[in-house]
C-alpha cells in the first residue's frame, strides 16, 4: 500500500556502499550502489579514507531513496565490512589516520613476534581466533603506537577506537557503541563473555576507554543523522557484520545452514559452538535481543554462535588479474580457458587465511609454458578459489557433520562456471542466491524483524530463490585434483607452518 513502512538497509563493504528499500512483502523496491576505493602505500599495506566511507553511505543512501518515500522509512538495517578499524578525537569526530583494512598485513611481524612469545593459545581461548593480522587488535595497536604511542588520551577516553560499524553509528551522534557480532571480530573480545577481556587488552596494550560500549544486533542504537533524505531520528533497529548478514539472509538460523560468502575475500559460516577446530573461528553469529525485539524467536535471539573461515582472496583475485591486463572482470571470465592446465594459483596476496592462517604465505603461480595464454590464468584463478572454500567448508564438516548442501552469495556468483567448478570441486550440491545483495537483505531482514514490521515466521515463508548446481565427476578425479591443489598450497606455505603442524 502507499502508506505502509518501509526498511532501508545499507550494506558498507570493502569495494562499495549498497542501499536497498524493502517493503512489508519483503520485496526491493529500490536499490543503489556507491563505490569506494582503497590503496596500498607499501607492500602489504591496504588503507581507506574513514570519511570517504561515510561519503559513500550517504551517498548510496540518496540514491535509493526518493524523497517522496523518505517518510516511510520506519527502520533501518546495517551490513559492515568487519575487522577494519578507525581511530578517531571522540571531541571532533575526525579521523586520526586511514582506516586499516581487514586485509592488511603491516602488523605481521607483531604477530610473529606475539606467537613467538607463546601468546597464541590465550588469543585463541579468549578470542575464539588464531593470531593473525587480519583481525582488529593488532591493528589497534599499529594506529595506537602511531597516534598516541603513551596511550594518554586512549587512556583519558579522548580517542574512540572502533569497527566500521561503530564508525558508522558515531556519524548519528550518541554513546560510542559497536554490535557484538562486529565486536567479536576483534579478538579483544571474550566470546563466551561478550565483553572486552582484560587479559586481551593487556596483551595488545589496548586502553578500556578508548573502546566502545558493546550491544546487541538488535541493541540500543543511536538514531540516523545525515542520511538525506530519510529524517533525522530515524531508528537504527539492526546492525549484523556483512558476513552475518548474509548468513541471515539465508535462513542461517535453521539448522544445517552453512554458507559461502564471494566478496573480495570470503567467508564460510554455519551456526554452531561444538568442538574447537585450529582451522576456524568461533564468533558471535548474532544477537537479536534488545528493545522492540518481538518478532524475534527461536535462533535469532542469542547470543547466537556460529564457526567461521575466512579466506582473504577470492574475488580479490579475479580483480587482481583485472588490473594486469587492464580489463574488466566480465571480460576475464568470458575468456576463461575449459581448464587450468599444468598452471596452478595460489593468490596468497597477503597470507592465507583459513583453514592455514598463515601470514608469511606467499602467492604462487606456476606451470607455465611459453604456450600459456590468458584464458589458461582466470581458469586457474576460478579453480583457486573453489579449492579454498572447499578447504574451508571440508573443515567446517569436521567439526559439524557433513555438508550436503552449500548456499553461496555474492559478486563472484554471477559465475555458473565457478559455481558448477565449486560444486565439482567439493562433490556436493551448490545452491546460489538470487538475490544480488544479499548482506544489505539479511540487514534488512533482521531491522524488520527487531522493528516488529514482520515475524520470523514471515521470514520462514518468503521465497528464498535460487539457481542449483549438481556436481559431476568421479571421486578419484576430484581426488587427484584436490592433491594437486594441496601441493600448490604447500609451496605456498613457509617450511615453518610444517614445523608449527608437526609441534601442534
Amino acid at each position: 500500500m502507499p502508506s505502509d513502512p518501509l526498511v532501508l538497509a545499507v550494506d558498507q563493504g570493502t569495494s562499495s556502499t549498497k542501499a536497498i528499500l524493502v517493503d512489508p512483502a519483503g520485496r526491493v523496491v529500490a536499490r543503489a550502489v556507491a563505490p569506494l576505493a582503497e590503496r596500498q602505500p607499501r607492500p602489504g599495506w591496504v588503507e581507506q579514507d574513514a570519511v570517504e566511507l561515510w561519503h559513500s553511505v550517504q551517498r548510496a543512501v540518496r540514491d535509493c531513496v526518493d524523497p517522496a518515500l523518505a517518510h516511510r522509512v520506519a527502520a533501518v538495517g546495517l551490513s559492515t565490512q568487519r575487522e577494519s578499524l578507525v581511530l578517531w578525537d571522540r571531541r571532533t569526530g575526525e579521523p586520526l589516520g586511514p582506516l586499516v583494512s581487514w586485509q592488511d598485513q603491516r602488523t605481521a611481524e607483531r604477530c610473529r613476534d606475539l606467537v613467538a612469545a607463546g601468546a597464541g593459545p590465550l588469543v585463541r581461548q579468549a578470542s575464539g581466533m588464531p593470531l593473525d593480522p587480519m583481525f582488529s587488535a593488532l591493528k589497534a595497536v599499529w594506529l595506537l603506537d602511531t597516534y598516541d604511542p603513551e596511550r594518554r588520551r586512549a587512556k583519558a577516553g579522548e580517542l574512540c577506537l572502533g569497527t566500521v560499524d561503530s564508525w558508522l553509528l558515531s556519524r548519528f551522534g550518541g554513546e560510542h557503541v559497536t554490535e557484538v557480532g562486529n565486536a567479536s571480530r576483534t579478538q579483544l573480545l571474550n566470546v563466551d563473555t561478550r565483553r572486552w577481556d582484560e587479559r586481551l587488552l593487556d596483551l595488545f596494550a589496548v586502553p578500556a576507554p578508548v573502546l566502545p560500549r558493546v550491544v546487541a544486533s538488535g541493541g540500543d542504537f543511536p538514531t540516523t543523522r545525515g542520511l538525506a533524505p530519510v529524517p533525522d531520528g530515524t531508528p537504527v533497529r539492526a546492525v549484523l557484520g556483512d558476513s552475518h548478514a548474509a548468513m541471515f539472509a539465508h535462513g542461517g538460523w535453521r539448522p544445517g545452514v552453512v554458507k559461502a560468502t564471494y566478496g573480495t575475500g570470503s567467508s564460510v559460516m554455519a551456526l554452531g559452538d561444538r568442538g574447537d577446530s585450529p582451522a576456524l573461528c568461533r564468533t558471535v553469529a548474532w544477537d537479536l535481543t534488545g528493545p522492540g525485539a518481538g518478532g524475534a524467536g527461536a535462533g535469532t535471539r542469542g547470543p547466537v554462535l556460529a564457526v567461521e573461515g575466512n579466506i582473504r582472496a577470492t574475488g580479490r583475485t579475479l580483480s587482481w588479474l583485472a588490473e594486469l591486463f587492464g580489463t574488466g572482470e566480465q571480460t576475464l571470465l568470458d575468456e576463461a580457458a575449459a581448464t587450468p592446465g599444468r598452471v596452478r594459483f595460489v593468490p596468497a596476496f597477503g597470507g592465507l587465511g583459513a583453514p592455514w592462517w598463515e601470514p608469511d604465505a606467499v602467492a604462487v603461480l606456476s606451470g607455465l609454458t611459453l604456450g600459456t595464454r590468458r584464458g589458461e590464468l582466470v581458469a586457474a584463478a576460478l579453480h583457486a578459489v573453489a579449492h579454498q572454500v572447499e578447504d574451508v567448508v571440508s573443515a567446517v564438516e569436521d567439526v559439524l557433520g557433513e555438508v550436503r548442501l552449500l548456499m553461496c552469495d555474492g559478486g563472484l556468483t554471477r559465475s555458473a562456471r565457478l559455481m558448477q567448478l565449486q560444486a565439482d570441486v567439493g562433490g556436493r550440491s551448490v545452491a546460489r542466491s538470487a538475490e544480488a545483495d544479499l548482506s544489505a537483505r539479511g540487514a534488512a531482514d533482521a531491522a524488520g524483524l527487531v522493528a516488529g514490521l514482520w515475524s520470523l515466521d514471515d521470514l520462514e515463508r518468503r521465497p528464498r530463490p535460487t539457481t542449483g548446481y549438481q556436481p559431476v565427476g568421479d571421486a578419484t578425479t576430484r581426488a587427484g585434483e584436490r592433491a594437486r591443489w594441496r601441493a600448490a598450497v604447500d609451496r605456498a606455505l613457509p617450511p615453518a607452518h610444517a614445523e608449527k603442524e608437526d609441534g601442534a
